[in-house]
């Protein structure tokens, strides 16, 4: 998993909310257990017309918010269905953060799982941003996850809270492998000691 740094990126807004999970990737491309080719088909059934092409009137295919990596979103962001897919669309279309007022618990852990910063704000905070960004389309916000903020052109400056544990498994680049690996001596000490106690276990 990619290390989550301090970065300065294009916001881009989609002022919906309850966005279900079945709208981030919908259910026939679920067919893939491999985490990568989903970015394609985030939102699909709102950023493509019929024909295959491009909605012009969805959000997202604005110009102004191309190669953005910070999504700010409506309320209850990531409800629905429990498919950790949801996330996997959303950082291979290249965001790695969302910004909002609530998430979907599933969701929200989900997201720390696979290198996606959820940042919670309040209801006047979230308006703000928003307007932020509907005034000046295209501008760039700066989240520093190691100070926990969120700073803004127009002078927004927000301190967000995280889990201090789920907070060093972004950073250091950990997913529950990352972690896992960490501990590989452990593991095979364990194992050696299997085949000791349990040879016919490990036969071939």
């Amino acid at each position: 998993m990619e290390k989550y740094t301090k970065h300065t990126s294009v916001a881009a807004l989609m002022n919906r909310s309850n966005v279900d999970t079945d709208q981030i990737i919908a259910k026939q491309f679920l067919k893939k257990v491999e985490r990568t080719g989903f970015g394609i088909h985030l939102f699909h059934d709102w950023r493509y017309l019929e024909d295959g092409t491009l909605n012009p009137d969805f959000e997202l295919n604005n110009p102004k918010f191309k190669d953005a990596r910070i999504l700010v979103a409506g309320d209850n962001f990531g409800c629905g269905s429990s498919r950790e897919h949801a996330p996997w669309a959303i950082d291979d279309y290249g965001f790695n953060t969302i910004i909002s007022t609530s998430f979907a618990d599933i969701f929200y852990n989900n997201c720390f799982k696979n290198g996606i910063l959820p940042i919670v704000v309040d209801a006047p905070t979230l308006k703000a941003l928003m307007s932020e960004i509907r005034e000046n389309e295209g501008v760039s916000f700066t989240v520093d996850l190691e100070n926990q903020s969120v700073s803004t052109p127009g002078g927004i400056e927000v301190k967000f809270d995280i889990d201090g544990f789920r907070k060093h498994n972004l950073l250091a680049g950990l997913d529950d492998i990352g972690l896992t690996l960490k501990h590989t001596d452990k593991i095979d000490q364990y194992e050696e000691q299997h085949k000791q106690k349990f040879p016919w276990l490990w036969a071939s």
